[in-house]
This record gives structure tokens, sequence and C-alpha cells, in this order.
């Protein structure tokens, strides 16, 4: 094979991939389908309306009231199904793009996420040790508020008044 009959990439999808990679180029790429979508659109209506006065406008000797509007009806029925589906094409890359930019919101997500749950599951199986509070002032004195430490009976209340 010689050197003219090489692509000039190596990989024809290369730029597609690419895009396919950065959702802002992805969108920018489907803005570009998008606007020569519409803009087709916008032609097909224009001709949809010129086809349709043409075609309905059209009579032929010895016609009843309709006749024009039945034959031209096909016409007009195919256009519209073309337009219709070039608005659903069009919506539909419109949609593409805000769904590929939220595919990597929820990848970001999905990796802050488990990277939270992972911290949560490391301090739940290895707790950090804590010191027990220092009680260096209380060592020959009573305190008078006993809290959970204090005496369990009124046998142990020692020098300390009854309720």
């Amino acid at each position: 094979m010689s050197t003219e009959d090489k692509p000039f990439f190596d990989d024809p999808n290369a730029a597609l991939r690419e895009i396919a990679q950065n959702p802002a180029a992805y969108a920018h790429y489907l803005a570009d389908f998008n606007r020569v979508v519409l803009d087709m659109q916008a032609k097909l209506e224009i001709l949809q309306r010129e086809t349709r006065v043409h075609c309905r406008g059209t009579r032929v000797e010895g016609d009843k009231m309709g006749q024009a509007f039945l034959r031209s009806f096909p016409v007009e029925k195919s256009l519209n199904d073309i337009l219709k589906n070039l608005k659903s094409i069009s919506s539909g890359l419109e949609k593409s793009a805000h769904k590929r930019h939220a595919h990597d919101e929820k990848v970001k997500e999905v990796k802050k996420n488990r990277k939270e749950k992972a911290q949560i599951k490391a301090r739940k199986n290895n707790p950090p040790l804590q010191a027990a509070p220092e009680n260096a002032g209380q060592q020959g004195a009573q305190s008078s508020n006993v809290g959970y430490g204090g005496p369990t009976s009124i046998y142990s209340l020692g020098g300390r008044e009854s309720a």
C-alpha cells in the first residue's frame, strides 16, 4: 500500500471518539446537526405551505366540492410526516446533549459518594481512640454535680446531705 492510498487518519473514528469523550464538544457537535435540521425544517415548512396552496388550487373541469383537497391530501400528509420526524430529531438532539452533560455530572457525584462512603466505613471499622478526660481538680474534693460517677446508693453518700 503506498502513502497516497492511506487515509489521512489511521482511524477514521478517532475524531468522533474524542468528541464522545468531551461533553462540551459533544453538545457543540450535536448543535451543528440541530442547526442543519432546523434549517431543513424551516425550508420544508415553506415548501409544505406552497405545495398545499398549489395542490388544493389545482382543479380539473368537472370536480365536485373537496375533490382537489382529497387529491392533495397524500402529498400534504407525506410532508407533514417529514416535518413531524424532523421536530422529533431536533428535540432528540437537544435531549441527547443534556443527557450527556448529566452523565458526566452523575459520574462525578458517584465518585464523591463512593469516597465518602469509604471514609465512613473506615471510621466505623477503625474508630479513633479517644483519651479519657482528665479530672485533675477533683482528686480530693467532692463535686456538687455528681452525675454518673457519683454515689450509687444512699449508704455511700458519706458526709453529704440526703434529699
